[in-house]
């Protein structure tokens, strides 16, 4: 049915909330807080970027997603009053690069490519960060292609974002399955025109515009029973 799926990185296979563990060590009684609004505040700024000069050329305020997630931090350590030294920084964002894969995904994509089925990330991320997350989590050979939006650098949700899966791989939309945790990330896939699985590992409601995604469940591995 599905000649390639796609998965979002940071969220979907990567588990972007494992470094509240290092982040309660450095200031305890806060780390869970700090992961939350770190990635909330993150995801701002790609819109930020993103949606004052959606330029088909690339956003003049366009920062890589490092340097996003540099800033974003910085700031909510000054949101919360907490002391960000630069050795907490630096541990923090050298704790961010090698970000833990979620249990189940080495299997579901050795699984998919055991079926022949073209398998890629489609992700915010640089390459650099990318590829280094790939690297330390062994998903590399499972992985067809890491597909960044640097090349357009427009943050998803822009369409130009998802377009780059069709010039990536050869094949229609119809034959790509979309796959994210993050529904807002499910929801522009599934304007942009994807078949869409929503891992919705934490039973949140899903959002309240537009089309719900095609197929949900609760870990990656609900996408095996799909394809």
């Amino acid at each position: 049915m599905y000649k390639l799926i796609a998965f979002d990185a940071y969220g979907t296979l990567f588990d972007v909330y494992s470094v509240g563990q290092l982040a309660e060590a450095l200031f305890p009684g806060h780390g869970q807080a700090l992961a939350l609004m770190w990635r909330d505040r993150q995801i701002e700024y790609t819109r930020l970027v993103t949606m004052s000069d959606p330029s088909p050329n690339g956003s003049k305020y366009y920062l890589p997603f490092w340097e996003l997630t540099i800033r974003s931090l910085r700031y909510v350590c000054q949101r919360m009053n907490l002391n960000l030294s630069a050795e907490y920084e630096k541990r923090l964002m050298d704790q961010y690069a090698k970000l833990t894969s979620f249990e189940d995904s080495l299997n579901v994509l050795k699984s998919i490519k055991e079926k022949g089925i073209s398998t890629a990330i489609l992700s915010n991320g640089s390459r650099e960060m990318l590829s280094k997350v790939v690297e330390s989590n062994g998903l590399k050979h499972y992985l067809d292609k890491v597909v960044t939006i640097e090349d357009v650098r427009l943050f998803k949700t822009a369409p130009q974002a998802y377009e780059l899966l069709l010039k990536a791989f050869p094949v229609k939309k119809e034959e790509i399955l979309f796959v994210s945790s993050n529904a807002w990330d499910a929801l522009a896939a599934k304007w942009f025109g994807f078949d869409v699985f929503w891992v919705n590992r934490m039973a949140h409601p899903f959002e309240e515009i537009g089309h719900r995604p095609d197929y949900e469940g609760n870990s990656l591995g609900q996408v095996l029973k799909v394809i």
